[in-house]
């Protein structure tokens, strides 16, 4: 199974650190040594919102008020179980800090 790991950012989110890219570094290889890691990454905080109702369709370029709401980071996963990704999701949070991540299941091929 398929899952999508997302972090959001925060106003109290600290500024990351040599350590903090060490232990990152390291759960990356871990979970690329093991197939697991399908892809990563950060996103830019601005973006493209597109809203579409009936015929309309409007969009706005961003950054966008809500910085909090804010996706700042992913990881797809291939793992067996819900649970597992939510382990990796909590091992996560344990080296970055404080914070929000959201697990959410890929269907598809």
């Amino acid at each position: 199974m398929r899952y999508l790991m997302t972090a959001r950012s925060t106003e109290t989110t600290p500024a990351p650190d040599e350590k903090l890219f060490t232990e990152m570094a390291a759960f990356v290889e871990e979970m690329t040594a093991a197939g697991i890691l399908l892809a990563t990454g950060g996103l830019a905080p601005e973006g493209v919102r597109l809203v579409s109702r009936g015929d309309e369709l409007t969009v706005t370029d961003g950054p966008f008020a809500e910085a909090k709401e804010a996706v700042a980071g992913f990881a797809l996963v291939e793992v067996g179980s819900k649970e597992e990704a939510v382990e990796l999701a909590r091992r996560f949070r344990r080296i970055v800090g404080d914070g929000e991540s959201i697990v959410q299941q890929v269907f598809g091929p």
